[in-house]
């Protein structure tokens, strides 16, 4: 279908679900990304123009969802409190981008040579 055809485009968004919740997706990982960078989810949020408490919602539902904290976090105190990313949320952020990269590279493979029908 799409072969040399100009104007077609193969594209998808990629989301992870346990037991049909949805734990990671582009949005989610980003978010991480930035708790990793930043230390903190207020910092996060303002990287992505997102209301505290959005994405302290969306921490907890990724936490909740995976069955093991994703992002630890750090009560206030006279040095603030924190966010960092456990092992296991390093890890789901590796396993996504493997998993959109393969996406991304069969989705081109798919444009340049369709398969036959």
């Amino acid at each position: 279908m799409l072969g040399n055809k100009p104007g077609w485009k193969l594209k998808g968004r990629v989301w992870v679900e346990r037991n049909g919740v949805k734990v990671l997706g582009p949005g989610r990982v980003e978010l991480l990304g930035h708790i990793e960078r930043h230390r903190s989810i207020s910092a996060a949020a303002k990287q992505m123009n997102m209301s505290y408490r959005r994405a302290w919602s969306l921490v907890r539902d990724m936490n909740e969802a995976a069955d093991e904290p994703l992002v630890e976090l750090t009560t206030g105190g006279s040095g603030g409190g924190g966010a960092t990313l456990t092992a296991r949320g390093k890890e789901a952020i590796a396993l996504y981008q493997l998993i959109t990269k393969q996406f991304a590279e069969t989705a081109s493979e798919l444009e340049e040579h369709p398969a036959k029908t």
